[in-house]
């Protein structure tokens, strides 16, 4: 006969607490937003406020740096990420930048 699992709701554990050393999660900053010329930077996220609710903003995601140039919005006085947008990585930034003075003469063309 197969051995029976442990049911969801049964615990090998005697404590009937959770553990006691977790900290609750830092609160996230908020963003008044500004104009374009505007840098902030606090710890290690570096924001730059385009225009409006458009930002650029160095993130760290699964240990990588990554570039988001993204659309923020705001809801009940936080400022969050919204879809449009995208984020490059290192490599991909420096790549872009090496296309600038092509794209700057295609701009003006």
């Amino acid at each position: 006969m197969p051995k029976s699992k442990p049911k969801k709701n049964e615990s090998t554990s005697d404590s009937d607490s959770g553990p006691d050393d977790r900290a609750p999660p830092p609160k996230k900053s908020k963003d008044t937003g500004g104009g374009a010329d505007k840098n902030k930077s606090g710890g290690n996220n570096n924001q730059w406020v385009l225009e409006k609710q458009r930002q650029v903003r160095i993130n760290e995601f699964r240990g990588k740096k990554l570039i988001d140039i993204r659309e923020y919005y705001e809801k009940n006085g936080e400022i969050l990420p919204g879809k449009k947008g995208i984020s490059l990585s290192v490599s991909q930034w420096k790549k872009l930048l090496e296309y600038a003075d092509e794209i700057n003469a295609a701009i003006e063309d």
